[in-house]
């Protein structure tokens, strides 16, 4: 059982991207993402309107904090000096950054923006007012292809995942109200998990529990993000529901279509014609199989069954400390690498291992949505399903 990142991990991380900056006439490469610095160091922290800078050279490693992070990064062993400013406004964070990047000798660097971004009302100088700024995006594309630790970590998260589905189904009834039911399955599975992991489980900053699984129900399901209403779950009602765990920061993605009582012939169609589009993209995956194919296969099959209109967004995206990661299983990504993504090649057009899909085609009839979303990882010679709560009909029928 993998439960954290192990250190030889980051130092390979950290190893790729020194490598990178050697090859290039930059004294310094800086990130201001906060899943990026999370990604080559283990330092997570919510992006607020406070910047947080990471500076790497050859031989050191300097981050840039608000005070208030002072003494959760100064025990990381990656990182080799700590500089910080009091607060935003108030604080100079750029200016101190820019004096962390002077410390190190830089003049010139490659960084994943010029400057902090723009959330929670930050507005701040940007970093190209101090010193020579080039981008790059070396740390996102790393975090396509995922490694053996980091496919095992996902797959753990799916484990917990179908334990808090399992409670969402048996918990729904007529009569309840979506909200008790998603926070009774979320909590319960997070109990488990926590008895289960004991020390191993690894507690993160971003305000949310192990374990998180709700569902939508009626007419929001015909809305692809539709919120969960105010309403009690009725005869008849579709039910669209959601399940993840967090494992050191990585997620997979468990959906189901539900129906509360005996679905009618309507329901029975619309969700059989689901089912079949989301087996085709699975059958469609694998080790050098073109990305947007994928997405093709399906939309041809919407369009052979006169369904096209219902889709309303594409296959499915790759998944792992972020939610939603590129590669995006859509029909325009073969377009999209070879015009606009400057640091990709052909290859960055197909499938490889250490890919980690989410496959969910949905149909949104107007009455009602139906999607399933299955977790599965590329390998060598084939797919790997990480998520595994049952697919059909019968067993996706809340009686």
């Amino acid at each position: 059982m993998v439960t954290r990142v192990p250190d030889a991990e980051f130092e390979s991380r950290l190893a790729t991207v020194r490598d990178r900056l050697a090859a290039s006439d930059a004294d310094a490469a800086v990130w201001f993402g906060a899943t990026s610095i999370e990604y080559l160091t283990g330092f997570d922290h919510v992006q607020t309107e406070r910047p947080v800078a990471l500076a790497l050279t050859p031989e050191r490693a300097a981050i840039t904090v608000p005070r208030l992070e002072v003494e959760r990064v100064e025990p990381n062993p990656r990182i080799d000096a700590v500089h910080h400013y009091f607060d935003y406004p108030q604080g100079r964070s750029i200016e101190t950054v820019a004096g962390m990047l002077d410390g190190l000798g830089a003049e010139s660097v490659l960084a994943d923006a010029d400057g902090a971004p723009g959330v929670m009302g930050y507005e701040g100088p940007k970093l190209s007012e101090f010193v020579d700024v080039k981008s790059q995006g070396w740390v996102a594309r790393m975090r396509w292809e995922k490694s053996e630790t980091e496919v095992e970590l996902i797959r753990e998260s799916a484990k917990w995942a179908n334990l808090a589905h399992r409670y969402l189904a048996d918990y729904a009834e007529v009569g309840a109200h979506p909200v008790t039911v998603s926070q009774r399955a979320s909590m319960e599975a997070s109990r488990a998990m926590l008895d289960a992991l004991g020390d191993r489980y690894v507690a993160r900053t971003r305000g949310e529990g192990p374990v998180g699984a709700g569902f939508i129900s009626g007419p929001q399901t015909a809305l692809p993000h539709g919120h969960t209403a105010n309403r009690r779950l009725e005869e008849g009602d579709v039910l669209v529901s959601g399940a993840t765990a967090n494992v050191d920061g990585y997620r997979s993605e468990l959906e189901r279509t539900m129906v509360v009582g005996e679905p009618s012939d309507e329901q029975v169609h619309y969700f059989e014609l689901m089912l079949e589009a989301q087996t085709i993209a699975i059958e469609a995956l694998g080790p050098d199989v073109e990305i947007s194919y994928v997405d093709d296969q399906v939309r041809e099959y919407f369009e052979e069954q006169g369904i096209a209109d219902f889709a309303q967004h594409h296959v499915g995206h790759n998944i792992g400390l972020g939610a939603h990661e590129p590669p995006y299983i859509d029909g325009g990504w073969t377009d999209h690498t070879a015009r606009e993504a400057t640091e990709m090649d052909d290859d960055d057009a197909v499938m490889k291992p250490g890919h980690v899909y989410t496959i969910e085609p949905g149909i949104y009839t107007g009455d009602a949505g139906y999607r399933h979303s299955d977790t599965v990882a590329i390998t060598e010679d084939g797919t790997d399903q990480l998520t595994y709560f049952p697919r059909d009909l019968d067993g996706n029928v809340i009686r």
